[in-house]
């Protein structure tokens, strides 16, 4: 049995697509990190499913696997390459979609340039939503933690958000010397972080301006995380950082999103999307 696929980017975080509207596949664990294998199978950060919807106010429903396998509640990015690719695939004439995922409805909207506008929600800032292990929940957004693999500096501050999935944020005064794959990876799997955690580094350049990098959970660095930025933005205002209400430009390695927030409110999230190729694989290929 043959499966078609697009492969796409949003800023170099780069996706599968399979359209399960159209084609049946069960999906598993094992087969998600063959077809993920960037010199064995195909490649990509992220595997995303478009499913028919399950209920009756949504488009279709959305689902989102790391390389390695798991599956993850939002992914940013992945929404706007999502919403073009419906359109493309002409599963849809509309530009302005609901679509539910493991996280609840996310609300993608197609410009006449190709850029998408997403309605990601109302973020959570309570402690135990992250979910974190923190005894309560602090009012300026500012936690530490205890890190004894780091002898040097063992404490590190961190702003934690959820934002369909759980993100803690580190400011750092340079991001290219940042200890990003180190600390990333400690952080990730504390046991502080019941269901890991997505680690940003966050440099700020101006109150409407900041640099980031992401560790993703299941993934490792990745040129671009749209959950990130927004949980970037949310902490950094939470914090005093950056200015509410405004459009923040989020400089990530893979290319900027635009990020605006005004606390009790939702997210709104502008990006572009790239398609890259298309293709078909063979399933008994990687059985």
């Amino acid at each position: 049995m043959w499966i078609e696929f697009s492969k796409m980017h949003g800023l170099g975080n780069d996706f599968v697509v399979l359209d399960l509207v159209t084609q049946r596949l069960t999906l598993d664990a094992d087969l998600i990190r063959r077809l993920s294998d960037r010199h064995f199978g195909i490649g990509f950060d992220q595997l995303l499913i478009v499913e028919p919807p399950q209920q009756p106010d949504v488009d279709f429903q959305y689902r989102i696997f790391n390389a390695d396998g798991s599956e993850v509640e939002q992914c940013g990015n992945g929404v706007r390459c999502f919403a073009r690719f419906v359109h493309e695939r002409r599963l849809t004439r509309k530009r302005h979609l609901r679509v539910s995922t493991k996280s609840g409805i996310v609300e993608p909207e197609i410009n006449d340039q190709g850029w998408v506008r997403v309605n990601m929600g109302k973020p959570r800032l309570n402690a135990t939503e992250i979910p974190s292990l923190a005894k309560e929940t602090r009012p300026d957004g500012r936690y530490q933690l205890t890190l004894d693999a780091l002898p040097t500096q063992p404490t590190v501050e961190f702003g934690m958000v959820n934002m369909g999935n759980p993100h803690a944020v580190l400011v750092v005064p340079d991001i290219e010397t940042a200890p990003v794959a180190e600390q990333g990876k400690l952080l990730e799997s504390h046991a502080f972080f019941p269901e890991r955690v997505n680690v940003g580094f966050m440099q700020v350049m101006s109150p409407q301006e900041i640099r980031l990098r992401v560790f993703e959970r299941g993934a490792g660095e990745t040129l671009a995380c749209g959950t990130g930025a927004c949980a970037a933005v949310v902490s950094g205002i939470q914090r005093g950082l950056l200015k509410a209400d405004s459009d923040i430009q989020v400089h990530l390695p893979g290319g900027p999103l635009s990020i605006r927030w005004r606390p009790d409110d939702v997210v709104w999230m502008t990006g572009p999307t790239a398609s890259v190729f298309q293709g078909s694989f063979r399933l008994s290929d990687f059985c």
